[in-house]
């Protein structure tokens, strides 16, 4: 039996995460009562420092949130294909071996999202913003078939970042102008994958029938956005639906058990919201 029982997320800042409730929950409900899950503030500088002070034996990993999603690769012994593919870890195990491994639980947690709510095919799509989170939306919308994806950004220099990922992922990347990040509605699926506020502007500008919309964000909730493209009839989904999905994918990394309890995740997640 392994002696690993220790997990935690890392970032800066950290205490707004929900990670930990999503996942004391799963250890719950798979009967590991003896497992940790922790949060620490944890920085760029000071990542390489923390993650050498881990007891392996211990530590099953670590989830990574900003600014530690591409920082921490210099610190891998290896990283998973999709991880790489889109430049970002959010999730550090400590194998039975001895090696730290990398993974990205976002792009297949957008997936399984998605398909949850019925999206199982995406021909052409639309991505707000052009960070992290819209790599891994881009990575996810490939997996679902998209052959052209529209990214609305602020910079040329973003605009040529999407452009070089969506040619690694086989996607025709088209870039547009924010200003005009209402016409992504048009689009069968929108992620957006801006801070909040970031799209407030474009609520009151929609078509008649937008399309489904994918916000990250989960507070404030819903955002402007989304409860206009729900009261047009668009299906929406929130930044709790990929943060519970993507904890299943870590949760199963963590222990090694298979599925990870998505039901115990999000009745956890949704309580942490709903108590503020």
């Amino acid at each position: 039996m392994t002696s690993k029982h220790r997990a935690a997320v890392l970032g800066s800042p950290i205490t707004h995460s929900l990670s930990p409730a999503l996942h004391r929950a799963a250890f719950a409900a798979l009967g590991l009562d003896g497992w940790r899950y922790d949060r620490f503030e944890v920085d760029e500088a000071g990542l390489p420092g923390f993650v050498a002070g881990l007891d392996e034996a211990e530590w099953a990993g670590c989830s990574l949130t900003m600014p530690l999603k591409r920082a921490v690769i210099p610190l891998l012994d290896e990283v998973s294909a999709t991880a790489r593919s889109v430049e970002a870890v959010n999730t550090l195990v400590f194998t039975a071996d001895g090696r730290r491994s990398g993974h990205n639980t976002d792009v297949p947690g957008l997936v399984n999202a998605l398909r949850e709510r019925g999206i199982t095919e995406v021909p052409a799509a639309a991505v707000l913003g052009a960070g992290a989170t819209a790599s891994s939306a881009m990575a996810a919308l490939a997996r679902l078939g998209a052959r052209e994806v529209t990214v609305y950004v602020r910079s040329p220099e973003r605009a040529r970042e999407m452009a070089e990922l969506g040619e690694r992922l086989g996607v025709a990347v088209r870039t547009a102008d924010w200003a005009r990040g209402a016409e992504a509605l048009a689009h069968p699926l929108t992620v957006a994958t801006t801070p909040a506020g970031a799209t407030d502007g474009f609520a009151g500008d929609l078509t008649a029938e937008p399309g489904a919309l994918f916000d990250v964000l989960y507070h404030p909730w819903p955002t402007k956005l989304a409860g206009a493209c729900a009261e047009r009839g668009a299906t929406v989904l929130g930044g709790l639906d990929l943060l519970v999905h993507q904890a299943v994918l870590q949760n199963e990394l963590f222990t090694g058990r298979t599925p990870g309890p998505l039901a115990a995740i999000r009745a956890a997640g949704e309580a942490a919201l709903a108590a503020g």
